[in-house]
């Protein structure tokens, strides 16, 4: 009985499930837009942008042989994450791209996986990143905000209907195109500030001698490009 129930399980996973309708993929882009574009909403939801960046980070450091020493999320939506390894060099310039990048990528890989029909890998797939980014984490706040969004993974993966499963894997996917664009829009709007020169950007320009502003515009072209594809792939264009 226990076999057969993994099997099931396993099937699930990898099983494709019936696309949703047009409306709906529409309304969750709505939905997510809306987290997106006000303010008030956009310093709470940010922080599930912040998790993708620090994880880009950290992902990107351990899969170039750096050694991932911890990561941090702080609750103005900030985080850091600290990885040993030789200081300069192609893998330090990876891991810092990683960041500003991450959450597009990961939308348009959502998007790939959706317009495929595979809702619940999605889903798996996210909760499995979180739970692997949570042992990284340390401190109190970033491991309670990691908890709270692989609890809402799960629980939605095994207690709801595969139409509200569909509606929140669709809805994730598009914030995460949608929330991606914004955060290089307002660095952009710092630097003009005279912000302080310890951003992304402006650690990869001292890496490689290429301009922050240079690193800043492909920053603008990944997650612009990721939004127009991932978004023509879920609306079937």
């Amino acid at each position: 009985m226990q076999t057969d129930h993994i099997t099931d399980i396993w099937d699930r996973v990898v099983g494709v499930q019936p696309d949703p309708s047009l409306w709906l993929v529409i309304a969750t882009g709505v939905l997510a837009l809306g987290a997106v574009v006000p303010h008030s909403l956009w310093r709470l939801s940010r922080n599930a942008v912040t998790i993708a960046h620090e994880g880009g980070h950290g992902l990107v450091a351990l899969l170039t042989g750096r050694r991932l020493q911890g990561i941090r999320l702080h609750s103005d939506t900030s985080g850091l994450t600290v990885s040993r390894g030789k200081p300069t060099g192609p893998g330090m310039v990876l891991t810092a791209a990683a960041g500003y990048t991450a959450p597009s990528l990961l939308g348009l890989a959502g998007a790939a996986l959706l317009a495929a029909g595979h809702i619940t890998a999605l889903l798996w797939g996210a909760t499995a990143l979180l739970v692997a980014m949570l042992i990284m984490i340390r401190n109190a706040y970033g491991v309670l905000t990691v908890v709270l969004a692989g609890a809402a993974f799960l629980l939605v993966s095994l207690l709801t209907t595969p139409y509200v499963q569909a509606a929140f894997a669709y809805a994730v996917v598009w914030f995460l195109l949608l929330g991606g664009v914004r955060p290089p829009f307002e660095l952009m709007g710092k630097r003009r500030r005279g912000g302080p020169g310890d951003s992304d950007p402006d650690q990869l320009a001292r890496l490689t001698h290429v301009p922050a502003g240079v690193w800043l515009g492909f920053f603008h072209v990944v997650t612009l490009c990721s939004l127009m594809g991932g978004g023509r792939w879920m609306l079937g264009i």
